[in-house]
């Protein structure tokens, strides 16, 4: 996998190490400390890894839930979020007792014509790491842009009402309407040619997206992030807005690595 700053930082490796010296039981290379700010998104990537490089195999069982909370950095919260949602997908199977715990359940056969099978014939092709990459430019500097030229009312008023949609959005219409807010984004910067440059890589983010499973708690931070971007594109700070949809954009690659890879 490439260097980008998406992936974690460099020294990500060495924080693994000084929780975990020697990694032992072969998870050093991927179980590393997270950001914050998308904790949830990359321990869940980091997760789905170890299961489907098998380096725990099915039957077996994941390190204890303290161990691995400290060697990703995260809350023992966060990690049970991540360890639910993984339990929902019907990847990891928890058991109680003395000798229960977190385990990796086998992956059962999935039909070749099968509707996920079709979704990655589709984007089988598709540079991820270069999609990823190029949304991150586009989106971020058109947040930087929006916010350092600043809005006029109705211009502030329809990003607010694109807000809002996603906030009143059942889960079956949450992208679509996910995709309209980040569009008008995008617009509201003033380039067409930039429009049309994200409207293009949007789309195969998307294709990539159909290919995951919804999860509550990765829209819930989403949101999240969302308020917080419009907050610092109206108060015309550029370098926040910037940022905050960089950690955006990290937090999505995350998953789309995690469970594309």
């Amino acid at each position: 996998m490439g260097k980008n700053h998406c992936l974690g930082r460099g020294e990500a490796a060495m924080a693994v190490e000084s929780v975990n010296p020697g990694g032992g039981d072969g998870l050093g290379p991927v179980l590393r400390q997270v950001r914050a700010g998308n904790g949830f998104e990359e321990a869940l990537a980091q997760i789905l890894q170890v299961v489907r490089l098998g380096l725990v195999p099915a039957g077996e069982r994941l390190p204890p839930e303290r161990e691995l909370a400290e060697r990703m950095g995260i809350s023992r919260v966060t990690l049970r979020e991540v360890l639910k949602a993984l339990q929902e997908q019907g990847l990891l199977e928890s058991r109680r007792g003395r000798y229960g715990g977190t385990f990796v359940l086998p992956r059962p056969d999935t039909p070749a014509d099968s509707a996920e099978a079709e979704l990655r014939r589709r984007v089988a092709g598709v540079d991820i790491e270069d999609v990823l990459r190029f949304r991150e430019v586009l989106e971020s500097g058109a947040a930087g842009l929006c916010a350092a030229q600043g809005l006029t009312g109705p211009q502030a008023d329809r990003l607010r009402a694109a807000l809002r949609a996603t906030h009143d959005a059942p889960l079956a219409d949450y992208r679509r309407r996910d995709t309209l807010f980040h569009l008008a984004l995008v617009e509201l910067a003033g380039s067409p040619t930039l429009t049309a440059q994200y409207a293009a890589v949007r789309a195969t983010v998307n294709e990539l997206l159909d290919c995951i499973p919804l999860l509550v708690r990765n829209l819930e931070h989403s949101q999240q992030q969302h308020e917080v971007l419009v907050e610092a594109v109206l108060e015309r700070d550029a370098e926040a807005a910037r940022e905050v949809m960089r950690e955006h954009c990290c937090g999505t690659a995350a998953l789309l690595r995690g469970f594309l890879a």
